[in-house]
C-alpha cells in the first residue's frame, strides 16, 4: 500500500494543486485533489478481475476550478439547500447567496467545493484498534474565514481519505469554530459501477436502509414532513432497478432518513450492478442521505459530457434546510464543540 504524489498544475493565484493516489494490494486505486479536497478516480476491478474507474470525472484541472456540477468534491460550508438563503441563529439572521432558484446550495457561490485546501499525507495511519500498515490515505485542511458566503464564524475544516486494505475507502470529517455557525459537510461523488462513462445506471440495483423520506416542494426543499416510502416511487427498501420508476418519480433528488440513527457508523445503503458484479456499501455516521440521478447532465462542457442518469450520488449528510426545522438533527455547531463525521465506502463484487 502506497501514496504517490505529484502536481497538477496551478490555480489563478499561483497555488500548487496536488494529486495524491492511493493504491492497495487488492487492485483499487484512488485518486484525490487538494483542489476542493475531490476524489478524482476510484478504480475497483469487477468479477472478472478488470478494474475500471466508477467514480465520474471532468477531463482537466480548469474544469474544476469552477466545477458546476461538483465532481468529486467536499461540499460546504452547507451542503445541499438552505430555504431563501438566510436563516436564524441565536436571535440574529445571517444572509447567504441564493444560487438555485429561491434557495442556497450547497455553501453558496464559491464555496469549499472551489478552494485549494492544505494536503497532508497519511502513511501508516494509527487508528485504534487497527494496524497502522492497514491503510494510507491523504487529509486535506482548509479554514473557512468568518463571513465567508455569509456564514459566522472561523472554521477550522479536516477531511481524510483513507484507503484500507480491504477495499474500503473512509472519508473522516472534523471541523471547529470560534463563533457559533451552521455546517453540513459531504462529498459529491458521482457513481457508475459499471465504469464511467460507460452508459446509464437505471440497470444499477439500489437498497437504502430508510422506511422514510423528506417530503420536498417544487424547489427541492423539505415541507417539513417525513413520509413513509412505501407504495411510493422512492421506495428502495428492497434491491430495486434505479429505473424501475424513475420517470414516475421524476428522476431523483431526495433526502432519506435512515433508519435507527443514533450517531454511529451504519449501513445507509448498497449499490449493484448486475452486469460487472461490483457492489458498493455506504456505510455514515449521518441521519441522511441524498440519492441524486444527475438530472441536470446534458453532455455539456458543464457536466463532462455525460448524459443525464449515467451516474447516481448517495450524499451522507444532515438533513437539508435543517436551520429552519427545529424537529431535524442539529446542524449548529459552537466554540469547543468538534464536528465529526464519517462516511465509508466499501467496494465488493459478486
Amino acid at each position: 500500500m502506497n501514496v504517490h504524489s505529484e502536481t497538477w498544475g496551478n490555480t489563478s493565484d499561483g497555488r500548487a494543486i496536488k494529486l495524491y493516489t492511493l493504491t492497495n494490494d487488492n487492485g483499487m486505486t484512488v485518486r484525490l485533489s487538494s483542489l476542493g479536497a475531490a476524489i478524482i478516480e476510484v478504480h475497483v476491478p469487477d468479477r472478472d478481475g478488470n478494474s475500471e474507474n466508477v467514480n465520474l470525472r471532468a477531463p482537466n484541472l480548469e474544469d474544476y476550478v469552477d466545477n458546476p456540477s461538483g465532481f468529486g468534491v467536499v461540499v460546504g460550508r452547507y451542503a445541499n439547500r438552505i430555504g431563501n438563503g438566510r436563516f436564524m441563529l441565536d436571535g440574529k439572521t445571517y444572509e447567504l447567496a441564493v444560487n438555485n432558484g429561491p434557495n442556497h446550495l450547497h455553501g453558496g457561490l464559491r464555496g469549499f467545493q472551489h478552494k485549494a485546501w492544505t494536503p497532508i499525507v497519511i502513511d501508516g495511519l494509527q487508528l485504534p484498534g487497527q494496524d497502522q500498515t492497514e491503510l494510507v490515505g491523504v487529509g486535506f485542511h482548509y479554514e473557512s474565514a468568518d463571513g465567508e458566503e455569509g456564514y459566522p464564524g472561523k472554521v477550522s475544516v479536516l477531511v481524510s481519505y483513507t484507503l484500507h486494505r480491504d477495499n474500503r475507502l473512509t472519508l473522516s470529517y472534523q471541523a471547529e469554530t470560534d463563533a457559533p455557525t451552521v455546517i453540513n459537510l459531504t462529498n459529491h461523488a458521482y457513481w457508475n459501477l459499471g465504469g464511467a462513462g460507460s452508459g446509464d445506471v437505471l440497470g444499477h440495483e439500489l437498497k437504502i436502509m430508510a422506511s422514510r423520506y423528506l417530503d420536498f416542494d417544487r424547489n427541492v426543499l423539505p415541507t417539513g414532513d417525513i413520509l413513509p416510502v412505501g407504495n411510493s416511487p422512492f421506495d428502495f427498501s428492497l434491491p430495486t432497478p434505479i429505473g424501475q420508476n424513475i420517470e414516475q418519480a421524476g428522476g431523483y433528488d431526495l433526502c432519506y432518513t435512515i433508519d435507527d440513527w443514533d450517531g454511529t457508523l451504519r449501513h445507509a445503503a448498497t449499490a449493484r450492478d448486475p452486469k460487472s458484479g461490483r457492489v458498493m456499501e455506504v456505510h455514515t455516521t449521518e441521519p441522511g442521505v441524498q440519492l441524486y440521478t444527475a438530472e441536470h447532465f446534458d453532455e455539456s462542457a458543464g457536466s463532462a459530457g455525460y448524459a443525464a442518469r449515467h451516474a447516481f450520488c448517495l450524499e451522507c449528510q444532515h438533513y437539508p434546510d435543517s436551520p429552519h426545522h427545529e424537529d431535524f438533527p442539529s446542524t449548529v455547531l459552537r466554540p469547543g464543540e468538534q464536528y465529526t463525521q464519517i462516511t465509508e465506502h466499501r467496494f465488493r463484487v459478486d
